[in-house]
């Protein structure tokens, strides 16, 4: 079985979904792997990783307005807050969601649905230098 990882480093814009598709889809074609798995795992705990529509954008504001009313910004409400009133909120968020995602190759490339995209979600109102690790594993 042949494995390659590759890091990738993203500055996100506070709070909203970036689109990492084509990212992971270049680090699967320069694997060489034709058949295997994806791994793609975001080294933070206040953002997080998503399989998600990637046509129409409000299915992606509806996300983010049902979180922010599941889990609201309100400094009173929780015990941590060492780094404003956004940052426990966005820890929860993280662990309602995930920190990685697998996704299957195929025929050397990834194995997504017609309207399927991979996305971090930062869930912090300020910008992040943001870490995310691909590896990939297969034949």
């Amino acid at each position: 079985m042949k494995h390659h990882q590759q890091a990738l480093t993203l500055r996100t814009n506070g709070k909203s979904f970036h689109k990492l598709t084509a990212q992971v889809e270049s680090v699967v074609a320069k694997s060489g792997i034709s058949m295997g798995l994806c791994t793609v795992f975001v080294c933070h705990t206040s953002a997080s990783l998503v399989i998600q529509e990637n046509a129409d954008p409000d299915v992606l504001r509806d996300l983010s307005n049902f979180f922010a009313k599941l889990v609201p910004e309100d400094g009173d409400r929780y015990i941590h807050a060492a780094e404003g009133p956004d940052d426990m909120p966005a820890h929860i968020r993280s662990a309602l969601t995930q920190t990685s995602e697998q996704i299957p190759i195929a025929r050397g490339r990834l194995v997504l649905g017609t309207w399927q995209g991979i996305y971090l979600w930062e869930h912090r109102q300020r910008s992040h230098q943001r870490q995310v690790v691909v590896h990939v594993s297969g034949e």
